[in-house]
């Protein structure tokens, strides 16, 4: 079953929906109640829908440079009015990827880009469903153990993926957007996971390798 990974990126993707929260609880006019949140995912990773466009910061340089700062499109107000419905199927994986793209801009060469989406995707996958965990064996350990899938390949769906720099030109995160129905059959969209990866060089070309969860 999938693990939450133990990441600064996500504490402040919760800040970020606790923000939303309040806005929203702020905005109800007096005698009204607010509608019911959706529900809450179980995934490795940080699942509140407004999480999905809030582009995380990147992992606090060792040389102690600050991070750049959120681009005002994360903002919640910006947040919770781009998102489209728990639900949504489909249709509404266009606008999160839209929204995603526009929150967090392009950083990285388009060959990087693709080789980190490509990877970060079956990754995913493979955490999620335990298909293809052998191509990762510094990653997922033993790939001669017998995985329990935490969620049923038929009903697992990316819905939107960007891959970006983490703080230096060496090192990359991607970020995922994804759906998918549990063992005990509950199915949730808007789950959110990271995958990190290092540039190493390997036979004089260099090439993009995910970091082990820890």
């Amino acid at each position: 079953m999938t693990t939450t990974p133990r990441s600064p990126r996500l504490l402040l993707l919760s800040t970020v929906l606790l923000a939303v929260a309040g806005v929203a609880l702020l905005s109800v006019p007096h005698g009204k109640e607010p509608s019911a949140p959706g529900t809450a995912s179980t995934a490795h990773a940080t699942t509140d829908a407004s999480s999905a466009v809030a582009p995380p910061p990147a992992h606090k340089p060792n040389s102690g440079t600050a991070a750049s700062p959120t681009p005002a499109a994360s903002t919640p107000s910006a947040v919770a009015s781009a998102l489209p419905p728990h639900g949504e199927g489909v249709a509404g994986d266009r606008v999160i990827q839209r929204n995603l793209e526009a929150a967090w801009p392009a950083d990285l060469p388009a060959d990087d880009e693709q080789e980190l989406l490509t990877a970060g995707r079956a990754l995913l996958r493979a955490d999620a469903t335990g298909v293809g965990r052998a191509k990762w064996p510094s990653v997922f350990g033993d790939s001669g153990q017998a995985v329990v899938p935490a969620f049923a390949t038929a009903r697992f769906r990316i819905q939107a993926a960007i891959a970006r720099r983490d703080g230096s030109p060496n090192r990359a995160v991607v970020h995922l957007v994804w759906a998918g129905m549990d063992r005990g059959g509950t199915y949730t969209d808007l789950r959110i996971t990271d995958w990190f990866f290092t540039r190493t060089i390997k036979k004089g070309a260099a090439t993009w390798t995910p970091q082990p969860r820890t």
